[in-house]
């Protein structure tokens, strides 16, 4: 259970970062730290079991009809991987204290550092590829919000590193499908123990392919390498661990864990050497071109990626030995170079070497670490980085696949290896040495230098004691490839052709070192393709503009122009389905029976009706004619046998009705179109054609077939499985509650967009009428007209408000009873929503639109959040109990009055608070007498000097 303790421990240091900020303040990462280190010392514990070729696993129900488990497994490799997660981590969190200003976000920086964390163990734990895929998307969604925290600049790069890796994530999505269909299994030791199974299918390769895809991107590989760079915008915090040390290693554990599979595949062996090394050169040499030493880092970053993929092609035990080795030294020395480069950036007031000079004299303890720690990216002894850049060049004298491959892979390691040392030189030489130029500057405190230099003494001590990590390397790597024999981790083997190529690394590198103002005229007079970035901004931009092109016809204002498309397409289809129909063998069930006699008066109703609205040019006759065709229909699916339904129908048809007043307030009294008769009759004629086409369908549809299995099963099984005896509320709240609460979210989400889109201001005192709609009486009705052409109604109706003091009460009563009777009668949460709506619906034409009367005890949000987190509530319940989600828990209903209320109200309620927010959300929005766009036009300067009742909104982050 370690492996759970410690997600738990970091999920309850992330809920209560807030808490501990609010106490502390950027202070809050001491005691966040201390949790990392305890979390740390939780996973080393189990560090004897490892060694002693153990592994430990928790199993879990999770998907059980997919057969998908929440399983946790720690092995050698994960421990590597969490060790490295949890120590950087919480050498981050002792560092951001002093690097944070008063002023910063340091909340959600806590926060999403510490989610981060939980997203990125629960990766190198998960041992179930469905699970490995969740938080694989985690850590990318953490990286987008941490990458914008910076500033509103920052947006662009944060939404650039997002569709990059997210892309990537569903290359990973579709690896995991087709390994889920192919091998009817997603538990990943059973995938990676038989091998055979998988390459023996023809999705192997595509498998492969979509890993390689998902890996690139999450790990900045050509030619997807641009979004790194760019994330540089975020802070220093970030940078140094997710883009360093944690984030960007996902794809590089993707890649050891799946390369027993396809070790022995040349195509594999060949795009992951190839890329991997070709990258590596690539992003040294866009780092020698730089001038800001974070930007340098980021394409270091970038370059060290790719030589740990090149190593990983190679597929050995020996060359994953090396991959694991260089991962520790990446993390030490790079995480080392971003806190002290922030740390010059804060102290100096630049990261431009140009601007940069002589800081060795003034800050001689930051001018030894930053050295240190560029030693071990260059590879130079005695630092860890020469360890593990020696066990690279031995693991790839011997590639296995093509005679050629090995020697291209050395020379381009070589290469990388020198640009390397090149830069890193540059880094240490004109930071720190020459002339000062500032020489007021100074030491930072201690406090601030520590965690920088706790990994840069790591790297140092590591180095001679490279044995001291043999066993674990040692394990990782036969972890990874179960029956290979890694070499022993040492930091003396001899003189060996890979110590030669150190020395020749090192020469080269010294040599572009001492001629570097040659060699940076030539690095930069090199003609270089559009950058990355900037091909995708331009491919971003055109996608744009296509879908700008493609929802250019569903631009309009009128309902109309949105109309008329897909109701020519159901003319279309109607014919289709005529010509189709019509030689199709008859239903013994045919012809229905028709109409009965009693429906004939309401059918002549409901076309009278109808064509009252298309004929009259008021507003108020609209909606009135409108919903007295909706009543006529419900009376209808009362008189069929469906008072559910007409029930439903009816309430909906009233909150409409009030909702369409409420509207109508700041509308013109006439409709417009008035004169355009073509457009008229062609509107007519194509609904009229509509119509037709419904009749028939309904006609031909109708008593085609008996009694649906489905139908036939609910009937039989409602009541003896869940004790009610409304079928109809029992489908919905037991059978389908996932559909029910897929549809509530629906609902959430359009009262979040009415909340989101609109703000309505406060009005006047009571009786003042809004400008531009006229004023009314304080005993005026609320649809009388006024002189101004509006539908008026800006102040209170006197009338109105006793008939909501005395109804009210009536209603909220009515509303409790449908809502408890719901599962033998007619009525349920959603129906009984509806009566309460109707009662806050008439509270805001009672008040002429004065927000206090909902405001006053309801609020939309709380309503939505409380009602939906009920609903997931009561469907986790099921998960706790080991069955499927939302599975409903039948135990003897309680009886009162009548009344029986079952374990599955508690998810009506929910539905039922659910409505009520939207119905709120509405009411409160639409209802408001002055109601505006969140985003508005920018007024021009007279505009803006003339007086407008509000405040100008300045937007803030």
């Amino acid at each position: 259970m370690t492996m759970v303790a410690v997600l738990v421990l970091l999920t309850g240091l992330a809920a209560t970062a807030p808490l501990l900020t609010r106490l502390l303040g950027r202070d809050a990462g001491y005691p966040l730290a201390l949790g990392y280190l305890v979390s740390c010392g939780l996973l080393a514990s189990r560090m004897p079991v490892m060694l002693d070729n153990g592994a430990i696993a928790v199993t879990a129900p999770w998907l059980p009809s997919l057969e998908v488990a929440f399983a946790l497994r720690l092995d050698g490799l994960s421990m590597v991987f969490g060790l490295l997660v949890l120590g950087v981590g919480a050498l981050i969190m002792m560092y951001c204290p002093r690097y944070l200003t008063p002023d910063s976000r340091y909340t959600s920086l806590y926060t999403l550092l510490t989610l981060f964390t939980v997203a990125m163990l629960g990766l190198v734990f998960a041992s179930d590829v469905v699970l490995l895929f969740l938080f694989w998307e985690l850590t990318t969604l953490c990286s987008f919000f941490l990458i914008g925290l910076a500033s509103p600049a920052a947006a662009r790069p944060a939404t650039r590193a997002l569709l990059v890796t997210a892309g990537g994530g569903l290359a990973l999505l579709a690896a995991v499908v087709v390994l889920a269909g192919t091998l009817g299994t997603s538990d990943l030791t059973t995938i990676l123990a038989h091998p055979d199974r998988l390459l023996a299918s023809p999705a192997a390769w595509a498998v492969g392919a979509l890993l390689i895809v998902a890996a690139f991107t999450k790990s900045a590989q050509f030619p997807f390498h641009f979004w790194l760079p760019s994330a540089m915008v975020a802070i220093t915090p970030v940078s140094a661990y997710l883009h360093a040390a944690t984030m960007v290693k996902a794809g590089i554990y993707l890649l050891i864990r799946f390369s027993p599979i396809y070790a022995d595949q040349p195509a594999w062996t060949i795009t992951l050497v190839l890329g991997g090394l070709g990258t590596a050169v690539l992003g040294a040499f866009l780092a020698l071109r730089q001038h800001d030493l974070k930007a340098m880092l980021a394409y270091s970053t970038v370059s060290q990626l790719g030589l740990l993929v090149g190593v990983i092609g190679v597929g050995t035990t020996a060359a994953l030995a090396a991959a694991v080795l260089h991962t520790v030294a990446h993390a030490l020395f790079k995480a080392t170079l971003f806190m002290l480069v922030g740390i010059i950036d804060r102290e100096a007031g630049s990261r431009d070497i140009r601007q940069l000079s002589g800081l060795r004299r003034v800050m001689p303890v930051t001018a030894t670490l930053t050295g240190l720690a560029a030693m071990s990216m260059a590879g130079l002894a005695p630092l860890l980085g020469f360890v593990s850049k020696e066990a690279i060049f031995e693991a790839l004298i011997t590639t296995g696949v093509e005679p050629w491959l090995s020697p291209t892979a050395e020379v381009l390691a070589v290469s990388a290896s020198v640009l390397t040392f090149a830069y890193g030189a540059r880094i240490v030489y004109e930071t720190f040495a020459g002339p000062t130029r500032q020489p007021d500057l100074y030491e930072p405190a201690l406090t601030f230098l520590a965690p920088a230099g706790v990994a840069a003494l790591l790297s140092l001590v590591l180095g001679p004691a490279a044995a001291l990590l043999g066993p674990l390397i040692d394990r990782a790597a036969r972890n990874a490839d179960p029956g290979g024999e890694p070499p022993y981790v040492a930091f003396w083997h001899g003189f060996t052709p890979a110590l030669g190529l150190s020395v020749l690394t090192v020469g080269l590198g010294f040599a572009l070192f001492a001629a570097r103002a040659r060699v940076d005229r030539i690095v930069h007079a090199v003609p270089l393709p559009p950058a990355g970035a900037t091909m995708f901004d331009r491919g971003y931009a055109a996608l744009l503009r296509l879908g700008h092109l493609v929802g250019r016809p569903a631009r309009y204002d009128s309902p109309g122009a949105h109309l008329f498309r897909p109701v020519l397409v159901l003319v279309l289809l109607g014919a289709v389905g005529s010509w189709a129909l019509a030689s199709s063998p008859p239903s013994p069930l045919w012809p229905p029976t028709g109409p009965a006699v009693g429906d004939w008066p309401l059918l002549v109703l409901v076309a009278v009706a109808t064509a009252g609205i298309v004929t009259v040019r008021s507003a108020l006759a609209a909606i009135a004619l409108l919903g007295l065709v909706g009543l006529l229909v419900a009376t209808w699916f009362l008189l069929a046998g469906a008072p559910d339904v007409a029930l439903t129908l009816m309430l909906v048809e009233v909150l409409t009705a009030v909702v369409g007043m409420l509207v109508l307030r700041r509308l013109p009294a006439r409709l417009p179109g008035a004169g355009r008769q073509p457009v008229s009759f062609f509107a007519g004629a194509l609904a009229a054609a509509a119509g037709i086409v419904a009749v028939v369908a309904t006609l031909a549809l109708t008593g085609r077939r008996e009694l649906s299995t489905a139908g036939d099963y609910f009937l039989r099984t409602a009541e003896p499985q869940t004790g009610g005896e409304n079928v109809v509320n029992v489908i919905l709240v037991d059978f389908r509650a996932f559909d029910t609460l897929g549809e509530a979210s629906v609902l959430v989400a359009v009262a979040l967009g009415l909340i989101g889109l609109f703000r309505a201001g406060q009005v006047g005192r009571a009786g003042d009428a809004p400008a531009g709609t006229g004023a009314t009486s304080a005993a005026g009705g609320t649809g009388a007209t006024d002189g101004s052409g509006g539908t008026g109604g800006g102040g209170p109706d006197l009338v109105l408000r006793f008939a909501h003091r005395l109804l009210t009460p009536v209603m909220l009563v009515v509303s409790a009873y449908l809502f408890l009777r719901g599962h033998d009668e007619p009525g349920g949460g959603f129906i009984a929503a509806l009566v309460a709506g109707a009662a806050i619906g008439l509270g805001q034409l009672a008040y002429g639109g004065s927000r206090a009367t909902v405001r006053r005890w309801l609020r939309p949000a709380p309503l939505l959040a409380v009602g939906l987190l009920t609903c997931l509530a009561v469907g986790l319940s099921a998960l706790l109990l080991g069955e499927p989600f939302l599975t409903p828990q039948h135990t003897p209903s309680v009886s009162a009055l009548g009344l029986s209320v079952t374990p599955v109200t508690l998810f009506d309620v929910g539905i039922y608070l659910m409505v009520v927010g939207l119905v709120t959300a509405a009411v409160d929005r639409l209802g408001a007498t002055d109601v505006r766009p969140v985003v508005e036009p920018r007024r021009s300067a007279t505009a803006a000097a003339a007086p407008t009742g509000a405040t100008q909104e300045v937007p803030t982050r």
